[in-house]
């Protein structure tokens, strides 16, 4: 079978199964018993409904209107397809509608209308206002989406946004802001030649005026040649207003001086001869789908600075409608927008544009491998899985819509409304506030054993960006730098950031004869001592930390746990240190979950799961949650004599004996834990209200099983392990760990020491 007919299966396949489509609906509140259905259907549902008529605007609060969105479409132009109907588009606008739940958490329905008549078909679309928040218009055939557009914006009060055009448009204008940013032009100077004189083509011409473009600067051609005053064939209004007065008639005629280059026509109607007349650096937007208007390398071949963008994923600067769409009606919905104005417009624009500009996030890394993500000719735009995108684009949307007007719903703190953006995608943002507003209130120093690390220098770039902490990364200088180049970051070695390299440092000396007072006495001798400081990054870190010259250190994204642990208890540990155990944050759908004792003690005693317990409940205050300790066993209250239930019972009694200011209860199963009801009938005087959120375990096994569970399984987003006991000066973290969650760890370690121990 050929690639092509394999390609082709797999595809139908991907439609097919495991259930057919791409959509489904899910059920928001519970429907487990008759109180649930009489709240749900009849007789409760009548008071949302009173409450609705009597003020129309609650609507946003009493359903899911305020967060849906109706993706409309006749089939007339259905991506390369043509007019293929509205059945047949159905697996397009599912899967626009699964855009807008993956990356702007957006509810949507396709809804595909057999319907040519671009007024009746504006009708339909009208009388569905009471359902929605918003509509998305898409591939309907010009001008007939014209028509319809304004129609719908005439008489409707919810926005409704033909995405073939003003999408496209407003990232093409995002891509050509940032490739005059490279070329050094402004869009009042350049010359503009289009081809292409449908919805998509003007709509992104009108973009490019509303920029700056000048009008007389404008050569538009479609498959009749050039728009010229006078020409009859083909005509429209819209296009006429690009009409040129010339004797000129050909794209080849236009096309000498030429700056910018806006295919959106068909395949190879540029040629390499045509290049060869545009200026210096020209700007080539061929955004013809599947096979642009001419191919980049035959460009290249005649214009070796032209700066590229194509329609196609398998080329650099994809414009692809995903950058816009999701984020722009996420910003609209939010602010109950009743339009979405040309100001929204170029607030996304300029929001996508920024974006590219900064360097590239950890996630959208890992999402494109091995691609170039460094801000210049091959990286306009961002991708679209950059998680910061809803928070950027979405809150410059909302805000554009308050300063205009056309907010019903404005909001007061958009800093706090970006946070919460920022936390749909982030799952630890939200949870992580109190810790980084904690880690702001000081400079402290992270030293990273494992500077080399890509995740580390990200994390690294993340942290100056983010935090008042100074990042120390442990490696070769030179070897950071090509990582730093291949990745896009900017950060500065020996400003922003130290260096320690242990192959040549002038600490050396002093280094390696800290180590070896630290331990001559088991042990190690000065040779072992200054071999340990040129190979032995956590080692080399917790001296850092010992001397003062760092306040905590972060090791272990490669190598076992207890290998690094030795390590840092051996410096550590004669500053009166000793590790008491590690504690996982999993963060689940339903909240965050915390996990010990996971990496220090294999089988720790009653006294270790005691301090466990104690640690632990300390560490979840810092997120701003309420501790309520389990201890977890196969034993349930006593029902077992030996095995973990005993080494919990007698923590428990241990833990009686003190007097602590959390709640601890068990020892119990997970299950009875986690579910009140059923820990009140098996023991109706425990003295736990609500479910657990921190669960002490007596083996490791047992918790790191349950922590890899929930992050494998489970959905779950692991923030930690936190060494317990070590005074916020040294974290194991697993191999595993992201970027993010080494930003995370290092808001962590960046915490006063006073207030977390």
């Amino acid at each position: 079978m050929s690639d092509n007919a394999n390609n082709r299966q797999a595809a139908l396949d991907y439609h097919a199964f495991p259930k057919p489509g791409k959509l489904e609906v899910r059920a928001t509140k519970p429907l487990a018993n008759g109180r649930d259905l009489a709240r749900a259907y009849s007789p409760g549902v009548a008071e949302a409904c009173i409450e609705i008529q009597n003020d129309p605007a609650t609507a946003a609060l009493y359903t899911s209107r305020a967060n849906l969105v109706a993706v409309v479409t006749n089939g007339t132009a259905v991506l390369g397809l043509g007019n293929i109907g509205a059945l047949a588009s159905k697996p397009v606008m599912e899967g626009k509608a699964v855009l807008f739940k993956k990356f702007a958490n957006i509810d949507c329905f396709d809804i595909e209308v057999n319907q040519s008549d671009p007024e009746k078909l504006a009708d339909i679309v009208c009388a569905l206002e009471p359902s929605f928040g918003a509509i998305n218009l898409e591939d309907i055939k010009a001008p007939d989406c014209f028509t319809v557009e304004r129609i719908c914006n005439e008489r409707m009060n919810i926005p409704v946004f033909h995405d073939d055009q003003h999408g496209t448009a407003i990232v093409v204008g995002a891509a050509a802001t940032n490739a005059l940013y490279v070329a050094k032009k402004k869009f009042e100077d350049i010359k503009i030649v289009s081809t292409g004189g449908g919805a998509a083509g003007i709509a992104c011409l009108n973009m490019l005026l509303k920029l700056g473009v000048k009008r007389e600067n404008v050569w538009l051609c479609d498959i009749h040649g050039l728009v010229y005053e006078g020409r009859e064939v083909d005509m429209n209004p819209i296009k006429s207003e690009f009409a040129q007065r010339t004797d000129l008639r050909t794209l080849d005629d236009v096309i000498s001086g030429a700056d910018m280059f806006l295919g959106l026509s068909g395949p190879n109607v540029l040629t390499s001869e045509m290049v060869a007349k545009m200026t210096n650096a020209p700007i080539i937007f061929a955004l013809a789908n599947p096979n642009p208007e001419i191919m980049p390398d035959a460009a290249r071949a005649v214009s070796p600075d032209a700066i590229i963008a194509t329609g196609r994923s398998d080329f650099p600067n994809q414009v692809n409608n995903v950058l816009c769409f999701p984020f722009i009606f996420r910003g609209a919905l939010d602010v109950g927008a009743t339009t979405i104005n040309d100001e929204m417009k170029i607030a996304c624009i300029e929001g996508i544009a920024a974006l590219a500009r900064e360097t590239t996030s950890a996630e959208a890394a890992a999402a494109y491998q091995g691609e170039q993500l460094t801000f210049g000719p091959d990286y306009l735009i961002p991708k679209p899985f950059d998680p910061r995108l809803v928070g950027i684009v979405s809150s410059a949307v909302a805000k554009a819509a308050m300063d205009t007007g056309v907010a019903t719903r404005p909001i007061d703190d958009l800093e706090a409304y970006k946070i919460k953006l920022d936390s749909s995608v982030f799952k630890s943002a939200l949870l992580m506030r109190p810790v980084f507003q904690a880690a702001r209130s000081v400079s402290r120093r992270i030293v990273f054993a494992e500077g080399e690390d890509e995740r580390v220098l990200r994390a690294a770039q993340a942290m100056l960006e983010e935090t008042t902490e100074r990042p120390i990364l442990i490696g070769r200088p030179d070897v950071i730098k090509r990582r730093m180049e291949k990745t896009g970051l900017t950060l500065k070695l020996g400003d922003e950031v130290d260096v320690v390299n242990p192959e040549k440092d002038p600490r050396y000396r002093d280094y390696w004869e800290t180590y070896h007072g630290l331990l001559a006495r088991r042990g190690v001798s000065p040779d072992i001592a200054r071999a340990i400081m040129r190979t032995n990054t956590t080692a080399i870190g917790a001296v850092m930390v010992h001397r003062g010259e760092a306040d905590s250190l972060i090791c272990g994204t490669f190598g076992e746990t207890q290998w690094h642990l030795n390590y840092i208890e051996q410096v550590l540990g004669r500053d009166g240190l000793r590790a008491h155990g590690s504690l996982s944050m999993m963060i689940l759908e339903d909240g965050p979950l915390f996990i010990a004792d996971t990496q220090v003690h294999r089988h720790p005693t009653p006294e270790q799961l005691a301090e466990i317990a104690i640690g632990a409940a300390r560490h979840v205050r810092r997120f701003g949650i309420t501790p309520n300790v389990a201890m977890c066993s196969q034993s349930q209250f006593g029902n077992q004599g030996e095995g973990s239930g005993s080494r919990l019972r007698r923590a428990i009694r241990i833990l009686d004996a003190e007097n602590h200011d959390f709640c601890y209860e068990g020892e119990m199963n997970i299950d009875t834990a986690l579910d009140p009801e059923l820990r009140k009938r098996l023991f109706p005087q425990n003295r736990m209200e609500g479910p657990a959120n921190v669960l002490v375990f007596a083996h490791a096994d047992a918790a790191s099983g349950v922590r890899n569970i929930l992050k494998m399984k489970g959905g779950g987003l692991e923030v930690g392990p936190i060494l317990m006991g070590m005074g916020n000066r040294a974290h194991v973290v697993s191999p595993s760990i992201t970027a993010r969650g080494l930003l995370n760890m290092a808001a962590i370690a960046g915490t006063p020491v006073a207030e977390y121990g």
